[in-house]
């Protein structure tokens, strides 16, 4: 693997009777990118802990149980972690500034990629602050900043997304996809998996599997890694259920032989004896079935649920009213720091308008998932916080559920359902919270950023509990295939107060939106034509030049490519809006594509436009 700038051979790590990883071996190659993926406390952030001590080291530390790992001479790796730790006196500018320019880099290209990357991330604002009076969004923020700016050829990313708003999400997606740079990134964006990875790492059940996806040829659109991994894992699990299928009935077989075996044990007795305690492990293996869909009773709306009239709050809220109907989704998007969670706080009274009413219905049970998060004593075990709230929880076809089962329908299995409330991890924290929340049956549901910290198979789960569910519900979200999966309309937060209601997902959208802006680029560059050609008019004895052929032909080519790139742009567009494009790949790859397009007719309209000029 001469390409191979970190291999690892048979890594292992157990705490104390948890297994994470057994013999695992994988290896990243130059300009590879990779997602890791498995449930929360399954041990992602342990293992890129590994991989950072052992390079730190050069290769050897004392973390992991057993295994090798190896990187190649010229490697320069950084590290973003789910929380970074950085000298809380340190100024931000001096942090960030502290990176050195590449030799192969000009100053003042250098300058202008750090210029880009603090303004993308809105860190250019916090440059003359001190890091330990950053909150931990905006510290994630710089540290990922200072990351991009330095010249790595290997990124090892840990959740990159959380604190992030969809704008600063699908530009990072952009970037790192044109970056000939390594990465290995755990992530629960299924969108940004798709747009920057090539392949899946996943682990499960302590052992790593390699899911390698597929690449374009000519023409042909780019697969989904996310859904080919799907596809993959389906098989895979298919596979090993015939084999323990089969091992089971052989297993019975070979119990009967071990119940009247002879003391007297000779070699190929003992042989088969061996074979047996292999057998027998494999038949006992159990899976994770597929969850049957499940909705939770809720209280019966009247026919006031809630009202909004002429709401204002600072700058934030400019003379906003609402009527919320029943049943319907809800998704709020918009920069950070532009007032949705104070929105939420608004409707559910815990912040009064500066004027204005909301006026809730008397029969209205709000539960609200705030960022915060949920606190416990450190030694409380987690069935014990859960039955604090409910032993039983009643769902809507009359039957009901222990505490014990609906923590086990949320991935909590036997051994974390006693672990105390201390030992759990991030992710396992706000997927007990969430459950909190669910678990008092209300009928109008509020989650601000649910996504953050939970896995991928969580989020699978809550998105299947969540179209099901019969209440309002209104969502805060930068994950845009959440968002897509779920609402019915969108809250759009615009800045300066305004607040504007798009009856679509957000892909539609951010479709919408991109027209707009592109007709806003071309309005822009035709009235500077204009204005260039009025205030430099020819003179009259100036003869205008004349257009070459190669112009000519150019000119024609140009315009049929604008004509053919047009109808395929208005064709996906139409796709999108009346609802033929049914699965998440396609609506992915037809968005993609939009994108494409557009900055291809940017191009190209900019060279018609010179041309038209001459030729006219």
């Amino acid at each position: 693997m001469a390409d191979a700038l970190l291999t690892v051979e048979n890594l292992t790590k157990s705490f104390g009777d948890k297994l994470l990883f057994e013999d695992i071996s994988f290896g990243i190659n130059a300009g590879q990118k990779s997602a890791l993926i498995a449930r929360n406390g399954y041990g992602k952030s342990t293992l890129l802990n590994i991989l950072m001590t052992s390079y730190g080291q050069h290769g050897y530390n004392t973390l992991q149980d057993g295994g090798k790992i190896t990187f190649r001479g010229d490697i320069k790796l950084a590290y973003l972690p789910q929380s970074p730790v950085a000298c809380p006196h340190q100024m931000v500018r001096d942090f960030v500034y502290s990176i050195q320019r590449p030799e192969t880099e000009d100053p003042w290209t250098f300058e202008q990629r750090i210029e880009e990357i603090l303004s993308r991330m809105k860190v250019d604002t916090l440059l003359d602050r001190p890091m330990e009076t950053l909150s931990g969004g905006e510290q994630k923020k710089v540290a990922l900043c200072r990351m991009l700016l330095d010249h790595c050829n290997l990124l090892i990313l840990d959740e990159p997304t959380n604190h992030l708003d969809i704008d600063m999400i699908e530009w990072l997606e952009n970037y790192l996809s044109r970056q000939r740079l390594a990465l290995l990134m755990v992530t629960h964006d299924r969108y940004f998996l798709d747009n920057v990875c090539d392949d899946i790492y996943e682990l499960d059940n302590a052992r790593l599997y390699h899911y390698r996806g597929t690449r374009p040829n000519g023409s042909e659109p780019r697969s989904s890694a996310y859904d080919y991994y799907l596809q993959k894992k389906a098989e895979r699990e298919a596979n090993e259920r015939a084999e323990i299928a089969k091992a089971r009935s052989l297993y019975r077989t070979e119990l009967e032989w071990m119940r009247r075996m002879p003391q007297a044990r000779g070699t190929k007795a003992q042989a088969r004896i061996d074979a047996f305690h292999e057998l027998e492990a494999k038949a006992h293996t159990r899976f994770d079935d597929s969850r049957p869909q499940l909705t939770v009773k809720t209280e019966r709306i009247g026919g006031k649920i809630l009202e909004l009239y002429n709401v204002c709050y600072g700058n934030i809220i400019d003379d906003y009213s609402y009527v919320f109907k029943r049943g319907e989704k809800i998704g709020i998007v918009g920069p950070n720091g532009v007032g949705k969670s104070t929105f939420l706080n608004i409707i559910t009274e815990r912040l009064k308008p500066t004027s204005g009413r909301v006026v809730v219905g008397q029969t209205i049970q709000f539960g609200y998932y705030t960022q915060a998060g949920m606190s416990a004593p450190e030694d409380r075990r987690v069935i014990d916080i859960v039955k604090d709230i409910a032993e039983e929880i009643e769902l809507d076809n009359g039957k009901s559920m222990s505490a014990h089962q609906f923590l086990t329908y949320f991935g909590f299995d036997g051994t974390t359902q006693y672990n105390y409330f201390g030992n759990l991890s991030g992710g396992e924290r706000r997927r007990l919270y969430l459950l909190q929340v669910l678990m008092a049956n209300p009928n109008f549901l509020i989650l601000d950023e649910p996504t953050n910290d939970l896995d991928i198979y969580t989020l699978q789960i809550l998105e299947q509990f969540l179209q099901t569910y019969k209440g309002c519900l209104i969502i805060v979200s930068h994950d845009r295939s959440f968002l897509d999966h779920i609402v019915d309309h969108l809250f759009v937060f615009e800045g300066d107060g305004k607040i504007k209601d798009y009856h679509s997902n957000y892909t539609e959208y951010r479709l919408e939106r991109q027209r707009k802006e592109r007709e806003q680029q071309l309005d822009a560059r035709e009235k500077k034509a204009a204005e260039r050609s009025f205030c430099q008019p020819p003179s009259p004895s100036a003869s205008k030049k004349k257009a070459s052929y190669k112009e000519q032909k150019e000119y024609e080519a140009l315009t049929n490519e604008i004509n053919i790139l047009t109808e395929e742009r208005m064709e996906l567009e139409q796709k999108l809006s009346d609802g033929s494009l049914c699965s998440p790949d396609e609506i992915t790859h037809a968005s993609t594509r939009i994108g494409e397009i557009i900055a291809e007719l940017d191009e190209k309209e900019l060279r018609w436009l010179e041309l038209d000029e001459i030729i006219k």
